[in-house]
């Protein structure tokens, strides 16, 4: 194959998973690494993708990671899987606290036929609940961020710093040897209150969520007790977060 038709397979794939490692682009094209490489350099110079560690990233339409619904839409059969996963984690009778974005609402949506507690900040979640029986929904307040639907602000740091919770399911937007990061400065500062209040940290987030990192740095990776994602992780980011004692669970 061509470098042009190679070229355009990469984009292909990129489209349809946001990431790729080096190791699948080479065995999907049947080409060298060095051939692969210098395909993801000319596709970066052209500003198509970006080149990350292990691999490449899809570039994504200014404000995607700030946009509930859009990510609603991407991975979602891997996120559907990991919600469930993650829910089994959970027992009756605990207080939760659900972090916003799109993966722990997919473990909202698994946790319906529990009896628990739940404190979020999320209105998608609060709305995934609100019929049950069995759980008694408690919202943060704060200021509302309409893309994201979620509360955040002083309010919502001080009413999470009035709590203490079993449990905090979160997701992040980005994994790296660094720790964990998101995009938002406001979502930063609520997520490391809940951390602080909770004595178990569930961290949910599919394989596209490793090798970046978001803008702003949140917390090491041993912050969290258990990350649990999907089958497609590779063994390298496995083996980076047993290395910090987190029990990797795959959906």
């Amino acid at each position: 194959m061509r470098a042009a038709g190679r070229q355009l397979r990469i984009r292909g794939l990129l489209e349809a998973q946001e990431f790729i490692d080096l190791g699948t682009l080479c065995r999907e094209l049947d080409a060298s690494e060095s051939s692969v490489r210098r395909d993801l350099i000319a596709l970066e110079n052209e500003g198509l993708l970006k080149r990350v560690y292990g691999g490449a990233m899809a570039v994504e339409a200014p404000g995607h990671d700030l946009d509930f619904d859009w990510q609603s839409a991407r991975m979602a059969e891997e996120k559907k899987r990991i919600g469930a996963v993650a829910a089994g984690l959970i027992e009756d009778g605990q207080t939760v606290i659900l972090d916003g974005g799109s993966t722990v609402a997919c473990v909202a949506r698994s946790l319906k036929n529990h009896s628990l507690q739940v404190i979020t900040n999320s209105l998608p979640i609060a709305e995934v609940l609100h019929q049950s029986r069995e759980i008694e929904v408690t919202l943060t307040g704060g200021y509302l961020y309409p893309r994201l639907r979620l509360m955040v602000g002083p309010l919502c740091e001080q009413m999470l710093s009035g709590i203490a919770a079993d449990v905090l399911v979160m997701g992040i937007g980005g994994v790296s040897e660094a720790g964990f990061s998101n995009s938002n400065t406001l979502v930063v500062s609520h997520e490391r209150k809940m951390i602080e209040v909770a004595r178990k940290v569930v961290v949910v987030a599919d394989r596209t969520k490793f090798a970046r990192a978001s803008m702003i740095h949140l917390a090491p990776l041993d912050v969290a007790d258990v990350v649990v994602t999907d089958a497609g992780l590779s063994p390298e980011h496995r083996a980076l977060l047993e290395s910090h004692k987190v029990q990797v669970l795959l959906a």
